[in-house]
Formats: structure tokens, C-alpha cells, sequence
């Protein structure tokens, strides 16, 4: 069942993990980084939010900095960076720019992007049972993952729990990583 390349110009496979607020995309995401990174692999993540959201505590020095004018910021220290950019005047960059400005990965899992034209894998919760399901609308999304039992409509639907399928699913479409545990 791999999937061709989409049309973004990444050069790193890049995976939708998509579907409605509380449906349980970052719990998903979250197994599934420590699944792939217990097998060697680099995982990175994007994670678009409908929200304006601020990484800065209020009266810190990088708040300040952007307070004053700053275009971007940058924050560093021995184990972590951060680099905040003001983009209001430009809009909302494509997921393929964001996806360029990563260091390389093997694999980058993508919360949100429910329309981005990436293979997705829907997730569903019985809690959130009556949203319109993606899966119907959508031939990207190559499964669904959810708490209930629910109609495919062709797709796999693999339970939450289940994290080895989803995974084998995942390498399938992306193409074998073996080559790429080799390397790391």
C-alpha cells in the first residue's frame, strides 16, 4: 500500500495523525515517537493549533524582546532551543516550509493539518463519536485508529491500543526504515 509522495517537497516522510479536539491525536503521537525511537529512528513532530499560542512566560526576556519589535527570537541553552518568529504580517506558513526548517528526521508526524495533502491516519474517540467522520471524505487517510468499533468505509481501523499495527501500517506506506536503523 505505499503511497506515492505527496506533493509537499519534504524530503522526509511525513504522516498526518488527524482528527477532532479530544479525540486523542497527541496521546497516539506520543506512543508512537517512542515506538519509532526505541527503534533507532529520528522522529520529529509539527503540531498545528487553530490558537494564537504563546511558548514565552509573561515578563521574560524573550517576551520582552518580542514585545519590543523583534522579528524572531531565539532562546537557547546547553539542552534545549527555541526560535519564536512574529509571521502575522506574513500568514500562517505551508506545512512543507515548516517541514523544511527541521532537522533532518526519519519520519515527522503531523497533529492537526486535517486538509494537508499528506497520508493521515484518523483517530476517534466514542467520546467524540458524533463528528463527521474523515475517513469518508478524505483518500488520504490510508486507517483510522479509535476507542469503539465503527464502518472503515474501506480503510483499516486499528483500536488506540494497538501501536505495532499502526506502526507496521506507517512503514508500509512510508517505505521500510530498515535502511535507516542501519544508519543510526
Amino acid at each position: 500500500m505505499a503511497l506515492s509522495r505527496t506533493p509537499l517537497t519534504a524530503p522526509t516522510p511525513m504522516i498526518g495523525i488527524a482528527g477532532w479536539s479530544n479525540a486523542g491525536k497527541t496521546t497516539l503521537i506520543e506512543k508512537l515517537i517512542k515506538h519509532f525511537t526505541g527503534l533507532g529512528l529520528r522522529v520529529a513532530t509539527i503540531k498545528h493549533t487553530h490558537h494564537k499560542f504563546d511558548i514565552d512566560k509573561p515578563d521574560s526576556d524573550t517576551t520582552r524582546h518580542r514585545q519590543a519589535g523583534a522579528a524572531e527570537t531565539a532562546i537557547v541553552s546547553g539542552s534545549r532551543v527555541a526560535v519564536i518568529e512574529e509571521i502575522e504580517t506574513r500568514g500562517e506558513p505551508s506545512l512543507d516550509d515548516i517541514a523544511k526548517r527541521l532537522k533532518p528526521a526519519d519520519i515527522i508526524f503531523v497533529e492537526g493539518y486535517k486538509s494537508a495533502a499528506i497520508a493521515k491516519i484518523e483517530v476517534r474517540r466514542a467520546a467524540v463519536a458524533a463528528e463527521k467522520l474523515l475517513a469518508t471524505g478524505d483518500p488520504l487517510v490510508i486507517a483510522i485508529a479509535a476507542d469503539y468499533e465503527l464502518d472503515g468505509h474501506g480503510k483499516p481501523v486499528f483500536s488506540l491500543d494497538d501501536i505495532a499495527g499502526i506502526a507496521s501500517l506507517i512503514e508500509e506506506t512510508c517505505g521500510p526504515f530498515e535502511t535507516l536503523r542501519q544508519r543510526a
